[in-house]
This record gives C-alpha cells, structure tokens and sequence, in this order.
C-alpha cells in the first residue's frame, strides 16, 4: 500500500520548522517565566554557546515569538520577551513540562 500523505500543507511541519532546532523550546520556556536579559538567558542555559544564542534568538524575534528591547543606557542593556504570539505557545510548553514529569 502506497503512502499518499498530503505534505502540501502540515501543521505539525509547520510548527516542527518554527520550533525545531534543540534550543528554541528551551530558550521560550525561559521566556514564559518573564523578561530576560541575553546574560540571564544564558545563565539558565548553560550548554549553549553565546553565538546559538544569539541565532535562536534572531530566529524566535524574526519567527515573531519573542521581542527584543533595546535601552538607551550605557552600559548597553537589551531584553527579551515573548510576543502575544510566543506566550500562546505557553499552555503547550506546560503541558510539555508536566508530560516529561510523568515518566515512569
């Protein structure tokens, strides 16, 4: 039996090549908590590299998940924070956590 799955339009592609990648869950589920500073982004994930850091953020901000904020100060201080857009994916992130702390 041949397989004839449709892949003109797929939402679990779709949200699979918004989220994809082993960083972007992560770093929106720092975000849910609040605004964060990329240093206090990074502090809470330590296994990431600054400049994947600085790509997934690039990323989830072009994706219209996250907004950066700039401040007009010295030393230069910029925040990150999820969009209307991103917090919807919070329930989903939840249900993710709650689902990982399930394991038998």
């Amino acid at each position: 039996m041949e397989n004839n799955l449709n892949h003109a339009y797929c939402p679990a592609i779709e949200t699979i090549a918004l989220l994809g990648g082993r960083w972007k869950v992560i770093i929106l589920h720092v975000l849910s908590k609040g605004a964060r500073r990329f240093g206090e982004i990074n502090v809470r994930i330590p296994a990431i590299s600054r400049k994947v850091l600085t790509e997934q953020l690039r990323e989830l901000e072009t994706d219209g998940l996250i907004s950066r904020k700039e401040y007009k100060e010295l030393p230069p201080k910029v925040e990150y924070a999820l969009t209307a857009y991103g917090e919807s994916l919070c329930p989903l992130l939840a249900y993710i956590s709650a689902w990982n702390n399930e394991k038998v």
